[in-house]
């Protein structure tokens, strides 16, 4: 399927998700917002893939949300006044924004971004929902929002706060100034810095082959048990991995995660069952 916004492809249990509109800074248009996220969907729920890997083209990463989206929401209604402009400005273009990137975080395979350039605004919504993060050595973020009156709303703070003090988010946030790669990775949100992008996705890549020749089932279970801990006290985490343990230990897995190492050869592990639509 060919896409507006972006370029997939799928090799190795990888999926290789490309934000592709170079000569617009691959700023994200409201085509970016639809194909996403079904994007996304797609791989998870039909298990096309144990991994993805999300990268850019050209000399930015991302220049965030296109803000000529909003322009008739912001400026050009007539209904701006009314009592329920607020409530129908949040369901038609706030939440579906967020969806977009709680669609990454939900997904049940490790979504790994890769950085090069300039992280604008949406762009670090966007990072941030992902497991792991890398970067460039010309790569930085900023909390752009800020500088065109805005307060980021579509996922940056609750999850940002996950990687870096408190303080640092508020000056990040306050400011709109850009944190560079090695600071970015001084203060926990990148895992590595690379010195050219080609490197970068080479080692991304070979990260991702390495996850994706793991049992899905664990892969998976782990992704969830460290999402939920993140959210949660230690002892209710504890009883949650109990319960999941219970449920979803798969023995023969298990065995075959043993055999291959101790017979120095790829698993063979079976694929995450495939979602059922329920929509109506």
């Amino acid at each position: 399927m060919k896409y507006k916004c972006f370029e997939v492809s799928i090799k190795d249990h990888v999926a290789h998700i490309i934000l592709n509109r170079p000569e617009k800074r691959n700023a994200m248009i409201k085509d970016f917002w639809v194909e996403l996220p079904k994007i996304i969907h797609d791989i998870d729920d039909n298990s096309k893939a144990r991994v993805i890997v999300i990268s850019s083209t050209g000399p930015v990463f991302s220049a965030g949300i296109d803000i000529g989206m909003f322009v008739n929401d912001i400026g050009g209604s007539n209904d701006k006044n009314q009592p329920h402009y607020g409530v129908d400005f949040y369901n038609n273009s706030v939440l579906p924004l967020q969806n977009s990137f709680t669609a990454i975080e939900q997904c049940r395979i490790p979504v790994i971004a890769a950085i090069q350039g300039g992280c604008y605004g949406g762009g670090v919504d966007l990072i941030t929902a992902c497991d792991m993060r890398y970067g460039t050595s010309d790569s930085f973020i900023t909390i752009f929002e800020i500088n065109v009156g805005m307060t980021a709303d579509v996922g940056t703070f609750p999850r940002i706060l996950n990687h870096m003090p408190e303080g640092v988010v508020r000056e990040l946030a306050y400011t709109g100034r850009q944190m560079p790669a090695v600071e970015c990775k001084e203060r926990g949100l990148f895992n590595k810095v690379y010195e050219n992008k080609e490197d970068m996705i080479n080692s991304v890549m070979a990260v991702a082959k390495e996850i994706a020749s793991k049992p899905p089932l664990a892969v998976y279970g782990c992704k969830r048990i460290i999402t939920y801990s993140r959210d949660h006290n230690t002892m209710d985490t504890l009883d949650n991995i109990a319960v999941w343990n219970m449920s979803m230990l798969a023995p023969s897995e298990m065995e075959e995660a043993m055999n291959s190492k101790k017979q120095k050869r790829q698993g063979n592990f079976s694929e995450l069952p495939k979602r059922k639509n329920l929509s109506c």
